[in-house]
């Protein structure tokens, strides 16, 4: 596994109050889990910054940064994208993948046609589902064993059960 590659774990989705905190939509696994990560790395810029403090805030997450002061300042951070390290995340399990893993590869069916390659993954509450770019789009949920049949990570390749039709 790279040891420079970085792994998504949410973004900055909006102020929160007057004092320059921001709430935080995260993708981990429980939501509050993105706090035990830093230092974090914002935006396109990848620039490296410690949180000062974050909590549990209702249904969602408030942080404040350094150098966020005021609203102001706390909006000019929404919509930055949250990454960290890769080699910051714990090792998986077999069987288990950050969805960083998964993008890029290629999706092969069970006959050895080429969908594409998996461009994102989505979390739709019931199972993560694959979006899978090539001629056409193909929304894969991965539900291993019954759709997705086979993750090869050196290999670069998913073996999936899928009709290419659909």
């Amino acid at each position: 596994m790279s040891t420079d590659k970085q792994v998504a774990l949410g973004y900055i989705c909006a102020v929160h109050g007057i004092k320059g905190w921001v709430k935080v939509h995260s993708w981990t696994r429980p939501p509050e889990a993105i706090l035990d990560y830093q230092p974090w790395l914002l935006g396109d810029q990848q620039q490296s910054v410690k949180f000062i403090t974050g909590r549990k805030q209702g249904k969602g997450l408030a942080v404040l940064l350094p150098d966020s002061n005021d609203r102001e300042q706390a909006r000019l951070l929404v919509g930055q994208k949250i990454s960290v390290q890769r080699d910051q995340m714990p090792e998986t399990v077999p069987g288990e993948y950050y969805w960083s893993d998964l993008e890029g590869l290629e999706v092969h069916t069970l006959n050895g046609e080429v969908l594409g390659v998996v461009e994102e993954l989505m979390d739709t509450g019931a199972n993560d589902v694959l979006v899978i770019r090539g001629q056409r789009q193909h929304l894969v949920p991965f539900i291993q064993g019954q759709f997705i049949m086979a993750v090869d990570l050196e290999g670069g390749r998913i073996d999936v059960d899928w009709d290419p039709e659909f």
